[in-house]
């Protein structure tokens, strides 16, 4: 399974990455949560800062463009195979960044992702 970081994780039901915390596990895969707020989720908590996680596979973005500026080298030093770009988190230069440092770019919904079997 995929050892996965949600990167703006949120308690709120209404919202995606709340949807995909859900989801992710559901279907076996280890999550680690970084947000806005020290809340708690399916048992994990949401980290608010830039903890250094061992193993992650996958980073899966729920941040506009302008909020992701300040993680850029923290992705890379997390050393993911790949990162997520769910729909509104398009982001050219990190895209770049990332592809620079052969770091796998998915422009794709990790829910849709994960009902397909694409995961």
């Amino acid at each position: 399974m995929k050892k996965t970081l949600i990167l703006g994780a949120s308690s709120n039901p209404e919202r995606y990455s709340y949807r995909a915390a859900k989801r992710l596990l559901a279907h076996g895969h280890e999550i680690e949560l970084i947000g806005k707020r020290p809340e708690a989720v399916f048992g994990r908590t949401i980290e608010t800062g830039k903890k250094i996680f061992e193993d992650i596979d996958t980073v899966t973005l729920y941040l506009s463009p302008r909020n992701q500026k300040e993680y850029h080298e923290y992705i890379l030093l997390l050393k993911p195979k790949r990162v997520i770009f769910n729909p509104g988190t398009e982001n050219p230069e990190l895209e770049e960044l990332l592809k620079r440092n052969n770091i796998r770019v998915d422009k794709a919904c990790t829910l849709v992702l994960l009902n397909t079997g694409d995961y």
